[in-house]
């Protein structure tokens, strides 16, 4: 079953690709819970396997759950032909070349674990000697790094010999000479795989005195419950969302009250509605996981925060412990998963929620999830604003991912554009050729030789130039051949069969296309892409970003349809700042100062509305879903995007101004937190200006003066240019 890698997952591939080659030993993987790391790492291992000669992967799952059935089946699943081993295998067979063995860590280290007896974790020992006597090499992951932090964990590692060791963790420790690969948690949001926000303790008043805890907090759980159900009913979702109740530790008098409260409101054992899971007590565990499952509610103790995976879960409910646990941040993972892997458009489905009265549990979340979790409650659109509407654009409904034949046509029209190829193919060779494209038959590797007195540029530019020609060996250079290729598409975000199919459509004889530049046979294929990889990263990376050809081919129809403020929103807010003023000019009742998630420029901008005498009202545009104002603008892979002006505002001579607010220029005038799409969206924007005869430009701020500045007519990145004016001028 093939899958379609999101950008962040490319990335971290090509990352992981690159830090084999590093020397360090240690490489740590950091990546959120729901960011598919077990998608990232198969594809990694199949991408190293194919390119890589008498190479071993071990992978190391933690103890409980099963973990290791659960990797070796998704890799089977994703990487078609994948030769995949449990440690029973291993045992029976040994270790054998491209394998990928998942060994569950208990097995090798718990004492008295059955699963191998003293005389076969001798054996084991002899499986890999005979490996590394064979020439094979190890490279170990160890998944959830930072429970196998131990003695006897680094006695077994020590035992491979491991060429490279991969750490995974959410939440990893510091390992000395370690290579770092971080993925962004923004990028996972992004691409809608987990939730936009943790909300704690929503409407919740100031000072609350309560009777019962758990009463007050699995109140607010249930209400939660069924406004998410009803919401995903709406969106002719089945998703049944759930309650996680976690209890401390050592707290068997708190099971019995959890049980007594829920049996009061009718969800019991019997009637499958509610769940447990500890480790003397299991019920109603069957297929919890799936989105339509019965039970509404299961209680836990702090051991399901690993490795346990159910998107449906939303609510978490942390009755008070006074002991600080480690696992924290791994239990609020479980709850931000997006059950279908997509956001709905709508705050209440696309955020998780944490009911709890544990003060140092609610600051550990904070200090962890940053900005990802806040302090929230509801707000409500004024009267006077209900009516109001924009026109706002729409993607197709028809996905148009980053397509091989639309990538294709940009390649071979970049290739025209700048190397002047044209339909006669035997022509077009020595065309390539005069630019500098290589066609020898044997892979060619360069060297200097000659002598230096002093390590400078100049002496070392002056050194004769030496090539290697080793003869093409198909079945040797295939592995690189396939590296290569996989190096090309990561650079423009596409994957290898995708890559692999542009090169051979465009390159390669006998395969029909009628955008082509080369035929060359099989053999002369390998080395043309081997000999010529950094040329074509290049070119390829290039045709991508070129927005002249963008202009030449079919983009996919734009919907549009008015939008209004939404009637009611979820207001996040930092409740730590020192300011909790309340802007009056905002569109919606209760809009404080202290809104968050707000860059700088954002900041900047809301306090110029508040203290500005021509602004009348102005209203914060969300980022992402139907219900917010968009226009759409097509990136350079010809992926439609939309974008999501800052802020529309209103002035008291009744014009509309559409702002987009972007980082600051630096005293010396240079740019900062500026996007590439910049000049791209500020096109865009123009034109819906100018077709809706509205006001409206981009916003950034002057360091050297501390004043906010405008650009309205034409975009420069050079604030002293005559289009940047002062905001205050303008609006």
């Amino acid at each position: 079953m093939g899958i379609t890698l999101a950008n962040f997952q490319l990335k971290a591939i090509e990352a992981l690709m690159e830090a084999m080659g590093e020397p360090n030993r240690d490489i740590i993987l950091k990546s959120c819970t729901g960011s598919g790391k077990t998608i990232i790492l198969t594809h990694f291992m199949d991408e190293y396997l194919k390119s890589t000669n008498k190479a071993v992967f071990v992978w190391l799952t933690p103890g409980k759950g099963n973990l290791e059935l659960q990797s070796k089946a998704k890799m089977d699943k994703y990487i078609h032909g994948s030769n995949t081993k449990l440690l029973s295998d291993i045992m029976s067979s040994g270790f054998e070349e491209n394998d990928a063995c998942f060994i569950n860590w208990e097995k090798l280290t718990k004492k008295g674990n059955n699963a191998l007896k003293d005389s076969e974790r001798t054996n084991f020992v002899e499986h890999i000697q005979n490996a590394i006597d064979n020439g094979l090499t190890f490279t170990i992951i160890v998944d959830e790094s930072h429970q196998n932090d131990t003695i006897k964990a680094d006695d077994i590692l020590a035992l491979f010999n491991a060429n490279k060791i991969i750490r995974c963790s959410a939440t990893p420790k510091n390992y000395k000479n370690a290579l770092l690969i971080e993925i962004p948690e923004e990028d996972v949001i992004a691409e809608g795989l987990i939730k936009k926000l943790l909300i704690i303790n929503e409407n919740f008043e100031q000072h609350i005195s309560v009777e019962d805890q758990i009463s007050y907090l699995l109140d607010k759980a249930l209400e939660k419950q069924r406004d998410l159900r009803a919401a995903y009913a709406k969106k002719d979702s089945g998703v049944n969302p759930l309650i996680i109740v976690q209890l401390p530790n050592k707290s068997d008098a708190l099971l019995d009250r959890v049980e007594e409260y829920f049996e009061s409101k009718g969800i019991t054992y019997e009637n499958n509605l509610l769940s447990v899971w500890l480790s003397d007590k299991k019920q109603n565990l069957e297929d919890i996981e799936d989105n339509d499952a019965t039970p509404i509610a299961v209680i836990i103790k702090q051991a399901v925060a690993t490795g346990w995976d159910c998107p449906r879960a939303q609510i978490l409910v942390k009755l008070r412990d006074n002991m600080s646990e480690v696992f924290e941040i791994q239990t609020i993972g479980r709850i931000r998963r997006m059950p279908e892997a997509k956001h709905y458009g709508e705050d209440l489905l696309d955020c998780c929620y944490l009911y709890t009265l544990d003060e140092k549990f609610t600051e550990s979340v904070k200090l962890s999830l940053g900005t990802g979790a806040l302090d929230a409650y509801k707000v409500f659109l004024k009267p006077e604003y209900r009516s109001f509407t924009l026109i706002s654009q729409f993607k197709t409904d028809i996905p148009f991912p980053r397509d091989a034949k639309f990538a294709l046509k940009v390649i071979w029209k970049f290739f025209e554009k700048k190397y002047h190829t044209a339909t006669d193919l035997d022509k077009n060779q020595s065309q390539l050729e005069a630019y500098g494209y290589s066609f020898d038959e044997d892979i060619v590797d360069f060297t200097k030789s000659g002598s230096v007195s002093v390590l400078s540029k100049d002496q070392i530019t002056e050194l004769n130039d030496i090539s290697i020609h080793e003869p093409l060996n198909t079945h040797k250079h295939g592995k690189e051949y396939h590296h290569c290729v996989a190096e090309i598409g990561y650079k423009a975000n596409l994957d290898y069969s995708s890559t692999n199919t542009i090169m051979r459509k465009l390159f390669l004889k006998g395969v029909r296309c009628d955008a082509k530049i080369l035929r060359l046979e099989t053999r002369n294929l390998y080395a043309f892409i081997i000999n010529n990889e950094r040329r074509l990263i290049e070119d390829v990376r290039d045709a991508m970003a070129d927005e002249s050809l963008q202009l030449t081919l079919a983009i996919p129809r734009i919907t549009e349809k008015p939008v209004g403020f939404p009637l009611e929103m979820i207001f996040t807010y930092d409740g730590t700042s020192k300011s909790q003023m309340e802007y009056t000019k905002n569109v919606y009742t209760g809009y404080l100062s202290s809104a968050e998630k707000r860059s700088m420029p954002e900041k900047l901008f809301e306090r110029f509305c508040e203290g500005s005498g021509k602004v009348k009202w102005f209203y914060k545009n969300g980022d992402k879903g139907s219900e917010y104002f968009s226009i759409v603008y097509t990136d350079n892979f010809g992926k439609q995007k939309s974008f999501y002006p800052d802020y529309v505002v209103g002035t008291n001579g009744g014009d509309i101004w559409i702002i987009e607010t972007k980082g600051g220029f630096t005293k010396s005038g240079s740019s900062e937190g500026i996007d590439r799409f910049t000049a791209k969206k500020f096109g865009v924007l123009r034109k819906y200006l100018d077709g809706y005869n509205l006001q409206g430009g981009i916003v950034r701020q002057d360091k050297q003066s501390g004043e906010l500045c405008i650009c309205v007519d034409k975009y420069s990145d050079n604030i002293h240019d005559e289009n940047w004016q002062l905001l205050s001028e303008v609006l």
